[in-house]
């Protein structure tokens, strides 16, 4: 997600100081952004956010003025069989960051937080106000960063958004920036990359769900849509916006055999599928009202067809099945 908001910050005419330890990050997706931008500067440092003394350096000599957070560990499973690593990677760092920020006197941060904060929906679609009960030591730890950019702010003036995402999805509509995951976790990837030859088949997990095709329904919310929330949220901190949270989503669900089925569309093929059992603690609708963003920071997502979502990450998937080692 990160380097389609570097992307947009650029062409926006920002200069940009990209800080990524290359542990999931791609040094190309940095290159592509460089140079598609039409302004701005686009500079990577290979770093550490959790490095406070280097963070600290580079705040006061590039003369940063906002931060944007995205760096985490972010898979719900491995998060339940390893939690240290979350506390210690998503927080700990986070704390670093925070304290780096305090000290250089950087009061503007949008954190990229996540609908894994909820847990278990009480109500449909989950609006900001929805009680947080993560399910995961993922979710917890986001919102453990929420509640600290609370605290951050009371201390020290340091303003924050926290931009929950639902499901990203999707590609640049160039075809030259896509995910590229190891392990890969996410639906369309997963559906794109059978289609793709390079595993064998998808997965429903569970077909008996209380929806109308019994399988589970999510919200994609397509990447450009991301990017264009992330500027929206620093524009409105420039303009003296308090600390609070965005839910980002689409705001229509769509079922994992609509998803298989509108890819099996955009490839022209069938894709094979098996079905399995449940995975526990996957809820049946997981939909956003992201009423709240629209209202108060003027975004709306372009991309609400999940066929248009599908037809850009095929157009990526197609171009580098093995990502961007193409």
């Amino acid at each position: 997600m990160g380097s389609h908001v570097v992307r947009s910050l650029a062409q926006a005419g920002h200069s940009v100081i990209v800080l990524d330890n290359l542990s999931t990050g791609h040094p190309e997706a940095v290159d592509v952004a460089r140079r598609v931008a039409g302004g701005g500067c686009v500079e990577l440092v290979v770093g550490d956010v959790g490095d406070g003394t280097r963070v600290r350096e580079l705040l006061v000599s590039k003369e940063i003025d906002a931060v944007m957070h995205f760096a985490a560990a972010s898979l719900v499973g491995e998060s339940m069989h390893n939690p240290s690593k979350y506390w210690r990677n998503n927080v700990g760092c986070a704390v670093e960051l925070l304290d780096a920020m305090a000290e250089a006197k950087v009061d503007k941060i949008v954190f990229s937080s996540s609908a894994a904060v909820y847990g278990e929906p009480t109500t449909t679609p989950i609006r900001e106000d929805h009680p947080k009960a993560p399910t995961s030591t993922y979710g917890m730890t986001k919102l453990a960063i929420e509640h600290m950019l609370i605290g951050y702010d009371q201390a020290y003036g340091i303003r924050s958004i926290s931009l929950r995402y639902f499901n990203a999805a999707g590609a640049h509509g160039s075809g030259e920036m896509g995910e590229a995951h190891d392990p890969e976790t996410h639906l369309i990837p997963i559906i794109l990359s059978a289609a793709l030859g390079i595993r064998e088949n998808i997965s429903v997990f569970g077909t008996d769900y209380p929806t109308p095709d019994g399988t589970c329904i999510r919200d994609y919310i397509h990447v450009d849509d991301l990017a264009e929330a992330h500027l929206s949220a620093m524009d409105a901190l420039s303009r003296g916006a308090a600390t609070t949270a965005y839910n980002l989503g689409n705001g229509s669900g769509f079922s994992v055999l609509e998803v298989l089925r509108e890819a099996e569309h955009a490839v022209g093929k069938r894709i094979p599928a098996v079905h399995g059992e449940r995975r526990a603690g996957d809820p049946a609708v997981l939909v956003a009202s992201s009423d709240k963003a629209m209202n108060e920071l003027g975004w709306a997502p372009h991309y609400t067809d999940i066929s248009d979502i599908i037809a850009s990450a095929w157009k990526w998937h197609s171009s580098h099945p093995h990502g961007y080692l193409r």
